[in-house]
């Protein structure tokens, strides 16, 4: 059975709208080579946003700098990520999702620094920025 999201597209839309890698990341839950992301080292006041809905995901002071090849973040914005386990690759993990569209972010740990312990470990191809305006 496949879950139903506020944001439904088709494959052939989703594939329109994304750019190759954001389509292999969010649609086909892919990753990125660590250290290669535009947002890996990314710190300014605004919010990540789902690359494929709009979505918001994250703000600016739940990141931090983990050094894990990939944006972290230490909690989401309430309510945005559906949490899923994950046993590919002989792993258990809980893979994050956007829960407006279904899209494929990452994966959180609890490894995180921070007073939460999370570290929600998102691929930069998966989100898009937007500055907060002064």
């Amino acid at each position: 059975m496949i879950k139903k999201y506020p944001v439904q597209r088709s494959e052939a839309e989703w594939r329109e709208r994304l750019s190759d890698d954001q389509y292999r990341i969010l649609r086909e839950k892919g990753t990125e080579p660590p250290h290669t992301g535009k947002y890996n080292l990314h710190f300014q006041d605004g919010e990540y946003r789902c690359a494929a809905c709009d979505a918001k995901l994250f703000t600016g002071d739940q990141k931090f700098k983990s050094n894990c090849g990939w944006p972290s973040f230490d909690q989401a914005i309430e309510g945005s990520i559906e949490y899923v386990q994950d046993t590919s690759f002989g792993m258990i993990r809980i893979e994050i999702l956007c829960s407006n569209c279904g899209s494929h972010l990452g994966h959180v740990f609890d490894d995180g620094p921070t007073d939460t312990g999370q570290r929600y470990c998102v691929n930069s191809a998966s989100i898009e920025f937007e500055p907060k305006s002064k």
